[in-house]
């Protein structure tokens, strides 16, 4: 997913000069975020808290001390367990970063990713995954739309708006150097995805099958929407289209692929076609915001209004598992818009936080001479062509 999926499609999304920043900090934060989680995150995120589980976990998972091949945790041997929520670890603050790029410098991004990753991801992980607050509450999330694409996404807005636009923006335009990259990237993407999906019924059984499904369906029904979408506004499909449509389609059926039906999953992704085509642009020529990849227009936005869809489409009478209450989809669409309120409030928050205390500390963006020179050179000294 992130390497190298995202690596390969955010890298084609920027300019030429930027390409090597870009798949260095993918590939860095998935080092990184793989450590925190050995070290403390996966015990803070997934291990029993004692007094204070509804709110954060146990340290007896801190640098993996107990781990053995024999532990099960449900049907599977906890390395599994922890190795796969490991991978939506590292895929949540990678996400946070195309938002930021062309205009942030390296160490500050990677300080604000470990950060954030303890700060904002473990929590809200363990609030809805680790049998936390928000999970006693009955808030659905079965793969990601909340814990990794509402918090990341909302992380990404803040830092776009605090961090301000890249040079030229929006007169200028700032064009993908390679559509062919990015659409490399993407079709790992959607394969991956199909891991994150299935995976997170935590078995090969029917609902694994249900959740690859209904992820596969949105997926191309929002991609489809897209199509048709840009045709009618600019009078010719796009790539960059037919591609954002099927991430926005991956990212809205990230919360209830488990929950929901084929059907439901099809309809979910035409809303998310059209949701997120409009987002992008009310962010960029509305507000102004230099989200650079659309991150939250995308993720944050399909990651929202999927959680808010699986209060609705999960119920049996559209198709779905049957909610989690048993008083109606009314109630069960309340439960998930205050999972989704407290996670955009604490994501917020905290995100905000930690861009002005690093910004005032060390700084976060480069200069405008080494801007408009190029990140690659400036930050890591080699560039990613040399024709």
């Amino acid at each position: 997913m992130t390497l190298p999926g995202l690596a390969l499609f955010y890298g084609g999304l920027v300019r030429t000069k930027n390409v090597l920043s870009v798949i260095m900090a993918c590939f860095s934060i998935t080092s990184l975020i793989s450590l925190v989680w050995a070290i403390i995150g996966y015990s803070l995120a997934l291990t029993e808290g004692g007094q204070w589980q509804p709110y954060i976990g146990g340290l007896s998972q801190i640098f993996f001390v107990q781990m053995n091949a024999d532990h099960l945790v449900g049907n599977l041997p906890e390395s599994v367990f922890a190795m796969y929520h490991l991978t939506f670890a590292v895929f949540a603050p990678a996400l946070i970063i195309g938002a930021l790029v062309e205009r942030v410098k390296f160490f500050p991004l990677m300080f604000f990713c470990i950060l954030w990753e303890l700060l904002v991801y473990v929590p809200v992980c363990h609030w809805i995954w680790g049998n936390g607050w928000l999970s006693e509450m009955g808030v659905m999330d079965f793969a990601g739309g909340i814990v990794v694409h509402g918090s990341a996404g909302i992380a990404a807005l803040v830092g776009a708006i605090i961090i301000g636009p890249r040079r030229g923006f929006p007169k200028t335009p700032l064009m993908p150097h390679n559509l062919t990259m990015t659409a490399m990237g993407a079709g790992i993407l959607w394969v991956g995805w199909h891991g994150f999906s299935a995976g997170s019924a935590l078995m090969a059984n029917g609902s694994a099958g249900m959740a690859m499904l209904s992820t596969h369906l949105c997926a191309s029904s929002a991609s489809v929407t897209w199509i048709v979408m840009d045709w009618i506004k600019f009078g010719k499909p796009s790539v960059l289209g037919v591609m954002t449509g099927m991430v926005a389609g991956l990212g809205m059926i990230a919360a209830g692929a488990g929950f929901v039906s084929p059907l439901g999953a099809m309809l979910i992704g035409i809303i998310a076609g059209i949701a997120c085509f409009y987002a992008i642009h009310l962010i960029k020529q509305y507000f102004l915001i230099d989200d650079a990849l659309d991150v939250f227009p995308v993720h944050g936005v399909s990651g929202i209004l999927g959680a808010l869809l699986t209060g609705i489409f999960a119920d049996e009478s559209l198709g779905g598992i049957g909610i989690v209450t048993d008083q109606g989809i009314f109630h069960q669409f309340l439960i998930q818009l205050f999972g989704i309120a407290v996670t955009i409030v604490w994501s917020g928050l905290i995100s905000y936080l930690l861009f002005k205390l690093l910004d005032r500390l060390i700084g976060i963006r480069v200069s405008q001479e080494h801007e408009t020179g190029g990140l690659d050179i400036n930050q890591h000294d080699q560039q990613g062509y040399n024709l």
